[in-house]
């Protein structure tokens, strides 16, 4: 082999290898292109109801103009020298953004009985964007809740932490718990497939994510039977992720651990759902 026919057999090699990064790239681009398109999609609908958001603001504004304020008289749940309403309110935040996420799924049945799943997935889009677009979108919803419970919280009096890069991290742990529990209302669409079914499940489901959580009091002062639930669920790791951002109180766990589990289990509800997600076209 002549000197010119080794540089030129390099040069095809050095090519290659750099042409495999770039589309590794390209195709990490193109997905997230394809995500961010579904959620500005889903987001959109917002425009045409705006009402939701108010609604939606209704609940958490009672807890805390109404439970949070008795409960802070009443002293009837130790929580040191934080003031019960401090504490309450990153557990209302959580349950706001759990009410909003779990009931995100029914809007894929709806789009099943017209028509729009069938023409998502005769799109090139991949699955998994599908779902993550999805779950984005309830982020999107999620984060005017936190804007409102914010206002709310510092009209009562919570000492809000004003770290930018606290409310940076508040916002994180926000999207996170809406794309952790919209994706898991997306599988519970997909198996139940109608809506009558996936409103009572919903319901049946709600309360006892956030009652069996740290939300409204510690999980110190649980049974131990319940201890062991508040420890497997999720939302707990939300919450104080939240009130470690919020208020400054010590994590229980660490702030990584919590980022760490929502992280896990929202990909692996995002895996779960993109494999489901084709059922609810049957």
């Amino acid at each position: 082999m002549t000197p010119q026919e080794r540089g030129a057999r390099h040069g095809d090699l050095g090519s290659q290898g750099l042409l495999r990064p770039l589309t590794g790239l390209n195709s990490i681009t193109n997905f997230m292109g394809k995500t961010l398109v579904i959620a500005e999609l889903e987001a959109r609908k917002l425009r045409h109801d705006p009402t939701e958001l108010i609604t939606r603001a209704v609940q958490p504004a009672l807890w805390l103009l109404v439970f949070g304020q008795v409960f802070a008289r009443t002293r009837a749940i130790p929580t040191g020298d934080i003031p019960y309403l401090d504490f309450m309110a990153p557990g209302i935040l959580a349950q706001s953004v759990l009410f909003i996420a779990i009931f995100s799924g029914i809007a894929i049945i709806w789009e099943r009985d017209l028509g729009i799943v069938h023409k998502f997935l005769a799109s090139p889009t991949p699955r998994t964007a599908l779902v993550l677009g999805k779950a984005l979108s309830a982020g999107v919803r999620a984060l005017s809740q936190a804007i409102i419970i914010y206002v709310l919280a510092l009209l009562l009096g919570v000492n809000l932490n004003p770290n930018p890069l606290a409310l940076i991290g508040v916002l994180v742990a926000v999207i996170l718990g809406a794309i952790l529990f919209s994706t898991f209302s997306l599988i519970i669409a997909c198996l139940v497939k109608t809506r009558e079914r996936f409103m009572g499940i919903g319901q049946v489901l709600t309360m006892p994510l956030f009652f069996a959580s740290n939300a409204i009091y510690p999980i110190e002062i649980m049974p131990p039977w319940l201890k062991v639930l508040a420890r497997i669920n999720p939302l707990s790791y939300e919450v104080d992720m939240l009130r470690t951002l919020m208020i400054g109180q010590a994590s229980s766990t660490g702030l990584l651990h919590d980022f760490g589990v929502l992280v896990l289990v929202s990909g692996g509800l995002i895996v779960i759902g993109a494999r489901m997600y084709p059922r609810v076209a049957v």
